[in-house]
């Protein structure tokens, strides 16, 4: 948990204070209007939640979700084309010159390397993954599984989740040439779960019975261990705005935090984090 708070405490969060009563969706009765987000694909189950909670409670309110990937989201936000550009990695200081953001961490999230439930092999150190996204491993019969050839799945660049999983798993390596590029957790699933050969990596929150969360040194994939630390291959999720938040915009992020925003957090397989403001 160390290593979260201290990535918290890294980040230039806005000068903006939680309140609890504007968290509920009684602070939407009366209010009309859009709200337009996008980005990181690892939020759209807690963005959907939580749209899906407010509209029906005000039929006056229209709130779009869709993925696009981290840079996605900083690039539509930052040109006023959303509301809410996610993100699974902190802003880069040069994003927030251009643009002008303000950044709010709501959740933490693992990313787990995942394979094919069929496939045999439950647990890889570090340096074995590092080899086979880097070409080194190619047979799975070279790691304990069958004598299959490895068939590699990595994200988009422009990726969160890709960044996370090349800084923190390959130790800010990259992967080899010819690696099949999927460009979100869900073609992620969808790809692994089709290939018995197959190995990449998706968000915690995104294992189901479709794929297989394999141990990284030992740890299991798991929130529970990426919000303790022990499972070291972890981040923050974050939602963006250009500007601090005013309107149905501040009252989504307010939203997020409350307790319902929280229950949709952890509907969603990830840990809630308590906004500034909030208290301990």
């Amino acid at each position: 948990m160390k290593k979260i708070a201290a990535a918290l405490a890294a980040v230039a969060v806005a000068a903006w204070t939680f309140t609890a009563q504007a968290g509920s969706l009684d602070a939407f009765k009366g209010m009309k209007g859009t709200i337009d987000i996008a980005g990181g694909t690892a939020h759209v189950p807690v963005m959907k939640k939580a749209a899906q909670a407010i509209m029906a409670a005000n039929g006056d309110i229209r709130i779009t979700v869709t993925g696009g990937g981290s840079g996605a989201g900083v690039k539509k936000v930052g040109e006023g084309l959303v509301n809410i550009g996610n993100t699974g990695r902190a802003l880069k200081p040069e994003e927030v010159k251009k643009y002008g953001l303000v950044t709010f961490p709501f959740a933490i999230d693992g990313v787990a390397v995942a394979v094919h439930p069929r496939n045999p092999v439950s647990g890889l150190s570090k340096q074995q993954v590092k080899d086979i996204f880097a070409g080194k491993i190619t047979n799975w019969k070279q790691v304990g599984g069958a004598d299959a050839p490895i068939n590699v799945y990595v994200r988009e660049d422009g990726s969160g989740t890709r960044e996370t999983f090349e800084e923190k798993a390959l130790d800010k390596g990259t992967s080899k040439a010819g690696a099949n590029v999927l460009n979100s957790n869900g073609a992620m699933k969808t790809g692994i779960a089709r290939d018995p050969d197959g190995i990449g990596y998706v968000g915690i929150g995104h294992l189901d019975a479709s794929i297989k969360g394999v141990a990284f040194d030992g740890k299991a994939p798991t929130q529970a261990n990426a919000a303790d630390g022990s499972y070291p291959v972890t981040r923050l999720l974050y939602m963006n705005t250009k500007g601090e938040p005013t309107g149905l915009t501040r009252l989504f992020i307010d939203y997020i935090f409350s307790p319902d925003g929280e229950a949709a957090i952890r509907a969603s397989g990830y840990i809630p984090v308590k906004p500034a403001g909030a208290g301990k």
